[in-house]
């Protein structure tokens, strides 16, 4: 009887745990599906005059007139921002190739994408004045 009430434990766990698995991948699941990937026009809407943050490393300020200003551990540097081929492209000082992104965005939460770098998550906000 011991053995009938270990195994029918051990298969409660079991389930519970694939249970809790499914949940947590369809969650996932449902986050990702939520970023939508912004075209030209609504990169220049949203980004201008905002601030893309991870609210403890780094930040930068997309200001309307092109300028971008980056403050990440500590260091400031400016550069130029604009939008080619529906991607933020960011030229910084001392980076004489500027990195262009595809922008994903879910409410204030944006990502940006570029292959062969890890993407940049950060939450895109009002400018707050810091710089």
């Amino acid at each position: 009887m011991s053995t009938k009430k270990n195994s029918t434990k051990r298969q409660l766990r079991v389930t519970a745990l694939a249970c809790l698995a499914v949940a947590t991948l369809g969650a996932a699941a449902a986050a990702e599906e939520k970023f939508q990937k912004l075209t030209g026009g609504y990169i220049r809407a949203r980004f201008g005059g905002m601030e893309l943050t991870d609210n403890v490393h780094w930040r930068d300020l997309y200001q309307r007139n092109g300028t971008v200003m980056s403050t990440s551990m500590g260091r400031k540097r400016t550069g130029r921002w604009r939008v080619e081929q529906d991607q933020l492209c960011i030229e910084l000082e001392g980076e004489p190739i500027p990195t262009c992104y595809d922008v994903w965005i879910s409410g204030k939460e944006a990502e940006l994408r570029c292959e062969g770098l890890l993407p940049l998550r950060g939450t895109l906000e009002p400018a707050s004045g810091r710089n």
